[in-house]
């Protein structure tokens, strides 16, 4: 499943991001309203994937991104 993290601004309430977001089966993740912390562990969190992952990898398919990231966060 793929994961779109949000707070809850206005350019994210539109229709072409609906569409996109059904088009590949993308799930909307919303911050709780009036709640500052739980964006912050969603930035915190890719932060360290794209910092200790993303960055000392290479990949030639998105097969291979995939599976290496399951690995890497079980």
């Amino acid at each position: 499943m793929q994961l779109f993290h949000i707070d809850r601004g206005n350019e994210f309430k539109n229709r072409l991001i609906d569409e996109v977001m059904d088009t590949f089966e993308i799930k909307r993740s919303l911050s709780i309203k009036g709640c500052p912390y739980d964006n912050v562990v969603a930035e915190e969190t890719f932060k360290f994937v794209k910092t200790e992952f993303i960055k000392s990898h290479l990949f030639s398919l998105p097969v291979q991104l995939n599976n290496e990231l399951k690995a890497y966060v079980s």
